[in-house]
């Protein structure tokens, strides 16, 4: 008794022996074939195989250009060409794999905000050359400054305007806009969507989830971590009245310091 009181002391909590049968009944019962794997070793994981498949396509390519070399046949010349086009496409998926999954290290700069967003306007009406008359922009903007790598942070919109003209876009063009709003820049990419049924809440937080011939899920995952490293945050929201799903990417911003005219003063 005097025993039991003492582990009741210091924190045990003593249980009947047939609790402890119900106990290491459900223990074993506990256990499941699940396995987690935390996200930093898939990332090594899958850059190190990207890593050595690379290396191997890269050996079969340098082989399939000797071999080339030693034939006159044309047809196998031909065939040969185009073992090493797949090859090389391959190698590229892999390296863009391995880039998606890579350490996020950003080289910032101040960047007038009006500047970079026509610089990004500018680039997705060249990537998205085709489809240009399908986005209307609405951009009102204050002479302020971001603190950003251009070129990185390109990436996030390139892949939200990517997203929204490939998976299941509505009748309609698409609507982007971008204003300052306390202290901050919002942008806002809202997508004619008739019909979504993906949680947002997690938005860019839940990598390898829709996986289908060279998508891998990666995206979103990518250009999240891209805004927050910039001090930012990326979020969406589905509108089911409005059948609208609005991808929001704030960032912190600086007012342009204000140049001042020296005043002169006469004196007579």
């Amino acid at each position: 008794m005097r025993l039991a009181t003492n582990l009741r002391t210091i924190g045990f909590h003593l249980e009947s022996p047939s609790n402890f049968a119900v106990m290491a009944d459900n223990s074993s019962e506990a256990q499941t074939d699940t396995l987690t794997v935390p996200w930093s070793d898939t990332v090594r994981f899958v850059r190190q195989l990207s890593h050595d498949l690379r290396n191997d396509l890269n050996a079969m390519e340098l082989q399939s250009a000797y071999i080339a070399e030693l034939t006159q046949d044309q047809e196998l010349t031909s065939e040969i060409k185009h073992l090493r086009e797949v090859v090389s496409g391959l190698n590229a998926t892999l390296e863009r794999l391995s880039r998606v999954v890579g350490e996020i290290t950003p080289d910032m700069i101040p960047y007038r905000a009006s500047e970079f967003l026509a610089d990004m306007r500018t680039e997705i009406e060249r990537k998205f050359s085709n489809k240009s008359d399908e986005i209307n922009w609405n951009v009102q903007l204050e002479d302020v400054m971001l603190n950003v790598d251009p070129q990185l942070l390109q990436e996030v919109f390139v892949e939200l305007f990517t997203n929204a003209f490939q998976h299941d876009r509505g009748n309609g063009a698409l609507l982007a806009k971008a204003r300052i709003d306390n202290d901050r820049l919002l942008f806002t990419l809202h997508e004619p969507k008739p019909a979504f049924e993906s949680a947002t809440q997690n938005w860019g937080r839940e990598p390898l989830r829709n996986i289908s011939g060279r998508h891998y899920g990666l995206g979103l995952n990518r250009i999240r971590a891209i805004v927050e490293v910039h001090g930012g945050q990326l979020q969406a929201q589905y509108d089911p009245k409005a059948a609208m799903l609005v991808s929001t990417v704030t960032l912190p911003i600086e007012r342009a310091p204000r140049t001042f005219e020296p005043h002169v003063i006469l004196t007579v």
